[in-house]
Order: C-alpha cells, then structure tokens, then sequence
C-alpha cells in the first residue's frame, strides 16, 4: 500500500466519524443529552472552546459549558452538519462547515446556522475532539 492509500483510508475512516458518532453526537446535545459529546472530546490537555455562546478553555471549563448546553437545548427538531473542508494530517485532523440547527433554547424554539470549525487529535487509535471555534452566520 502506498503512503496515498493509506492517507486516503485515514480521511475516509475520519469522514465516516464525523457523519456518525460526531453527527449523533451533536444531535444528543441539541435535544438536551450532553455526555456523548464529551466523550468524544480528548481528556488530554489542551482543550478549548470559542463558542457562539461562551467560550471554555481547559477541562472543567468544558465540562461546565457542556452541562450548561445540555441543561438549554431541547426539543431539536433539525441538525445538519453542512461540511466544507476537511484534512487529515497524521494524527491531526480538522473540520470546517455550517451547523443548521432549530431546537429549543430556553425552551424558546430557533433556527439558526453556526460557522463551526473543529479540530481533533488521534488519540489511542480513536478521534477526540481539542478544540471548537464556533459563530453565527451571517444572514
């Protein structure tokens, strides 16, 4: 196998990921269920957040902005992951794309898109979340 095929099998194992357990994940989190989130997202230091609503940096931030997320969304009616970009470089990976959401928040229903870039670390032969950078779209 060429170092290609390898790197080809990488990116396709990854964009597999990225349309299950990451996708399910998110979904889980806008109907108010945080923990499969945080279980894709690395234990390891560093480990950050600029989020559309709070930023978070470091493992027990994360944990408080994930519970706060889950403790406001609900009632998710529609999440896609509009997927513009993507790379996998050894253990190095990242994502760009558009969220398009509408759940509750506050228990207030909204629809609205989040500019989402994302990159992940390899870690013991599984993907982990380390970092978010997530804004609103403009309209």
């Amino acid at each position: 196998m060429s170092s290609n095929d390898n790197g080809a099998s990488d990116r396709d194992g990854f964009l597999v990921w990225v349309h299950t357990a990451l996708y399910e994940a998110e979904l889980a989190l806008h109907n108010g269920n945080p923990a499969p989130r945080r279980a894709l997202w690395s234990r390891n230091e560093p480990v950050s957040v600029l989020g559309a609503w709070r930023n978070a940096n470091g493992q027990q931030e994360l944990d408080e902005l994930f519970a706060a997320l889950g403790k406001s969304f609900s009632d998710c009616t529609s999440y896609t992951f509009e997927l513009q970009a993507y790379d996998v470089v050894g253990d190095m990976a990242y994502t760009a794309g558009f969220e398009h959401t509408s759940a509750s928040v506050d228990g207030q229903p909204r629809t609205y898109t989040l500019r989402a870039t994302q990159v992940y670390r390899r870690e013991d032969g599984r993907w982990r979340v380390a970092h978010r950078h997530g804004d609103t779209a403009a309209e």
